[in-house]
């Protein structure tokens, strides 16, 4: 149950980054790392090491931060996915 709505929040978080239109060196390096976390995450190669793995927290957090303001639904999906990860005890 937890999988099916990682991957349903995973696919909201895309459809979210493809909207973004402004793309200023610093929010494009963002989105980037972003779409290969979430593509290594979404593939589900060793997930659980993924999530441990302190960079990838980080810029997920880093991620969240960014976009706040500028991109508040792209945030919150972020953060969605981030809470579905911790219940999952990723």
């Amino acid at each position: 149950m937890e999988q099916q709505k990682l991957r349903e929040l995973l696919e909201s978080l895309h459809h979210e980054l493809e909207q973004v239109d402004s793309l200023d060196e610093s929010t494009s390096r963002v989105l980037c790392d972003l779409k290969e976390d979430l593509g290594r995450l979404a593939g589900q190669q060793g997930a659980a090491d993924i999530c441990r793995d302190e960079p990838f927290m980080e810029r997920m957090n880093d991620a969240v931060d960014h976009f706040e303001t500028d991109h508040p639904k792209l945030s919150m999906a972020l953060q969605h996915v981030l809470d579905s990860l911790a219940k999952m005890g990723l």
